[in-house]
């Protein structure tokens, strides 16, 4: 009789704990961002990026705009694009769309790029018009 393959099981259970702990994580990630000081604010922006059929690619870029990024710690702005960008992703794939489509030169930028720009402060003032993906 064939023994199992113990060390590919291991190795998936390996992965299914570092995927656990990795998801564990980003959770604690994103308590501590609505707990903190920028709290309110953020998590105003997390429901918006939570409820993104309902959301214009307008209002979200222009709420992230209203946001003093400057006063945000780079630990608090990368949880925040992450969960951004987790959130579009499946938005994405909902729809059956590409999971990530950001512009090729020359095309308009998309709303990830556009937010990723205004937190990073690439582009604190206006940068034009956005796809709504």
């Amino acid at each position: 009789m064939p023994q199992p393959n113990a060390k590919r099981d291991k190795k998936l259970a390996d992965e299914a704990r570092l995927l656990c702990w990795w998801k564990a994580w980003h959770r604690e990630q994103r308590e501590a961002v609505l707990t903190g000081p920028h709290g309110a604010v953020l998590g105003e922006l997390l429901r918006m990026v939570e409820h993104l059929s309902h959301v214009q690619p307008a209002q979200l870029i222009g709420f992230a705009r209203s946001i003093d990024w400057a006063v945000i710690d780079s630990d608090t702005k990368l949880t925040v694009l992450h969960e951004i960008n987790s959130s579009i992703t499946k938005f994405r794939e909902k729809r059956g769309e590409e999971p990530i489509d950001d512009a090729l030169p020359g095309e308009p930028l998309r709303v990830f790029q556009i937010i990723r720009g205004i937190v990073t402060n690439q582009f604190p003032a206006s940068a034009g018009e956005a796809r709504r993906s």
